[in-house]
């Protein structure tokens, strides 16, 4: 990554996920959180999948191009994740959670 001559990013991960965020939300109108695993079940093999859901907690239907191209795009902003679990992409908060902590955290 380039760096400004103090010595700082060019461009800080925190407003990476931020922009990612904004992006999203423009591009999956009423999306809350987005779901990311490489478990697509229409696949045998690892592959990117997204689920999308709204404040309410409801799942927004997405076409296989748009879904697959969010989960995409959250994969390469955070490479060093945990991919074998799946993960939550809080748009709002611009954070990624992994799926279970996301559960134990709502007492499920």
């Amino acid at each position: 990554m380039l760096a400004m001559p103090s010595g700082t990013p060019a461009c800080p991960e925190d407003d990476r996920q931020h922009r990612l965020a904004a992006q999203l939300a423009d591009m999956i109108p009423g999306a809350a959180t987005i779901r990311v695993s490489l478990n697509d079940p229409q696949h045998a093999w690892p592959h990117p999948h997204a689920i999308v859901k709204d404040e309410a907690g409801e799942t927004l239907k997405l076409g296989r191009n748009r879904a697959r191209s969010a989960a995409r795009w959250i994969l390469r902003v955070w490479p060093k994740a945990d991919w074998t679990r799946p993960h939550v992409f809080d748009l709002a908060h611009a954070n990624l959670t992994r799926s279970d902590a996301t559960a134990a955290d709502r007492g499920c």
